[in-house]
């Protein structure tokens, strides 16, 4: 054993523990420090190949080939399709994730534009005089008076106001009772006092005014039987204050109230239901119009149809049959009016309680009637 050893086999535990890591910490040789790595260049390499001669040219490149995407239901940044408004896509496309409508939203939407265009219509035509509409059909029944106190209430909700609705039929009718209110003067005082009317005030004291803006006049209490001239002088003073008058007519075309109603009309409506002998009536009503020439049958070659439905039973062969005659009859426009529970039940009608596919159905209607008086009246 050497000296330095011995040595320092006599040294404390810990003395001889720190003189050893000192010993390894000299004899330690750092290694060389590694390459630090190298960013790769890549060279461009043109490997166009050589054009023949006439080959477009940088000036006159290919064009690109279009790529048409699938539509996977996603709005996309190219796409011009309708985002959904409402519901579960229209809550998550708050967040940035935008979903095309779906099938039932998209119907929804195009009956929301079409109603607006139809009110459209129905808010903007106007003319240089008054214009008046009748509803007519000989069979009782129909749906004539709550025809009538639909189209007068859709046209003055839209307009405004500025719509009368007045009965014309020869015996008194059920129109006071359907339209709101409860009027202490109607048709009777009215005729009787006509020649004295000289103000739209003075005027409105014959009317019940409705909650859509429209003005009806109907029978209170008993009156006499109208005759032609009662009703050509009650349509004139009318047409003195209101921009569109509408006449809710009886059950008898042969009566002079109806004669006269016709002579002061610029469209028919008529109502049915899809039953035999409400068609019938209303094309024997068609008939006899034309039969007579001129102003009349004018007014048979312009009507416009309602089909409405009263939620009784229907006979598919009967509907058939109602179909046919209805194509034969060539009626110039015919709008479907659906089963309503208000107007069901018989009792006053009021615009805003009618179902909204009902209320769409008759501004239908109405803006359809408007076009014809367009094409009709200057």
């Amino acid at each position: 054993m050497t000296l330095e050893k011995t040595q320092d086999l006599h040294k404390a535990p810990a003395e001889r523990t720190a003189f050893a890591g000192a010993s390894r910490a000299q004899q330690y040789v750092e290694p060389p420090e590694a390459p630090k790595p190298q960013p790769i260049v890549v060279e461009p390499i043109d490997v166009a190949p050589e054009r023949p001669a006439g080959s477009p040219t940088e000036s006159h490149p290919i064009p690109a080939p279009a790529i048409e995407l699938p539509d996977l239901g996603v709005v996309g940044l190219r796409t011009t399709r309708p985002q959904a408004p409402s519901g579960l896509r229209g809550l998550v496309g708050k967040v940035g994730i935008k979903f095309a409508p779906s099938k039932a939203e998209t119907a929804r939407l195009e009956i929301e534009e079409q109603q607006r265009r139809n009110e459209e219509v129905v808010r903007q035509t106007t003319w240089t005089r008054a214009v008046s509409i009748l509803v007519a059909n000989p069979k009782g029944g129909v749906g004539k008076t709550p025809s009538a106190l639909a189209l007068g209430g859709v046209l003055a909700s839209i307009r405004g106001g500025s719509v009368c609705v007045v009965e014309v039929s020869d015996d008194p009718g059920a129109l006071t009772f359907r339209a709101e209110g409860t009027p202490k003067l109607g048709l009777g005082e009215l005729v009787r006092d006509v020649d004295t009317i000289r103000s739209a005030g003075q005027l409105a004291g014959y009317t019940a005014p409705q909650t859509s803006f429209a003005s009806v006049i109907g029978t209170v209490g008993r009156r006499q039987r109208l005759s032609k001239d009662d009703v050509v002088d009650v349509a004139r003073v009318i047409d003195d204050y209101y921009a569109i008058r509408v006449m809710d007519s009886g059950n008898q075309p042969s009566s002079a109230a109806f004669a006269g109603a016709i002579a002061a009309t610029d469209a028919l409506v008529v109502p049915v239901y899809n039953t035999g002998d409400a068609v019938i009536e209303a094309l024997n009503l068609l008939v006899e119009l034309r039969s007579q020439g001129g102003h009349a049958a004018e007014l048979a070659n312009r009507v416009t149809l309602l089909r409405l439905t009263d939620g009784r039973p229907e006979n598919p062969a009967v509907v058939a049959r109602v179909e046919q005659m209805i194509d034969d009859a060539g009626f110039a426009q015919q709008f479907a009016i659906p089963f309503d529970p208000h107007i069901a039940e018989r009792s006053q009608i009021t615009l805003s309680r009618l179902a909204p596919q009902t209320l769409h159905a008759f501004t239908a209607a109405a803006a359809g009637v408007v076009r014809s008086l367009q094409n009709t009246v200057r």
